[in-house]
């Protein structure tokens, strides 16, 4: 990529990694790495666009449905685009009908905006990880294809030790913490030509050893206030995200947060 290259508008589409849980504001909204690029997107580019499309517990059928085309008809300069692994956490999940569905959504994206950027996402380490990893890794395999038929970048997170530290994810272990958010972010910047501000790989220093009651407390509390939930959720067809609208639902010129 041209160094120090010039972006003038960014338009992120996807579920709750993109719409930035769980990096959590004072007021109770959350930023997230699209919205950490876009502000040093803004500082660097006078006039800079931003909108967020990204909506917290989005299938990739549903990002399709409901977000691509308005992201298309925006005409950005940058467009992000991650989204699938939603689908993967699902036991009877359809691979193919993912594949073909996210291929639909790059045939589309990819010649409305000046670069579309894919994602390989992080995974955490952990049991759970393991069960999923093959449809992960399945899912990944097609974003390289559909990159390299299409132009696109792929910002490669998956694998790295780092970000799958256990320290990087919030107590409900699917979402990246504020330090994991600002890693994402400066991994999709140097994607995009900008000069590196530090190294989004370096490994957190060695973590002192939990006894093994509190690990299992941990357990137990997050079985309770996150994981039952979520099963309850799939069991009865909602969805964290049902009725919520996007944060930044237009292409307007960047204003941070108001402090609060």
């Amino acid at each position: 990529m041209e160094m120090n290259a010039r972006y003038t508008s960014f338009v992120a589409v996807g579920d709750s990694f993109t719409e930035g849980m769980s990096d959590l504001l004072p007021d109770g909204s959350y930023r997230g790495w699209a919205d950490l690029l876009a502000a040093r997107l803004a500082a660097r580019n006078p006039g800079f666009r931003y909108a967020n499309l990204a909506v917290r517990g989005k299938l990739i059928g549903q990002i399709l449905e409901e977000q691509v085309d308005i992201a298309a008809a925006m005409s950005a300069d940058v467009v992000t685009l991650v989204g699938g692994l939603n689908d993967t956490l699902r036991p009877t999940v359809d691979l193919g009908r993912v594949r073909g569905l996210l291929e639909e959504a790059v045939e589309k994206l990819a010649p409305s905006c000046g670069q579309l950027v894919l994602m390989r996402s992080p995974g955490r380490d952990g049991p759970v990880m393991e069960r999923i990893r093959p449809r992960m890794e399945e899912l990944f395999t097609f974003i390289d294809e559909l990159a390299e038929r299409h132009g696109a970048l792929v910002v490669d997170l998956y694998g790295t030790p780092a970000l799958g530290d256990q320290r990087m994810w919030d107590v409900d272990r699917l979402h990246l913490t504020a330090e994991g958010h600002r890693r994402v972010a400066e991994a999709v910047w140097q994607a995009l030509g900008h000069e590196a501000e530090d190294d989004w790989r370096t490994a957190l220093p060695p973590a002192a050893p939990v006894r093994w009651m509190l690990r299992r407390s941990s357990d137990v509390r997050f079985a309770r206030q996150h994981l039952g939930p979520w099963v309850m959720r799939r069991l009865t067809g909602r969805s964290t995200g049902d009725g919520r609208m996007p944060k930044r639902p237009e292409l307007l010129p960047y204003e941070p947060p108001a402090p609060r």
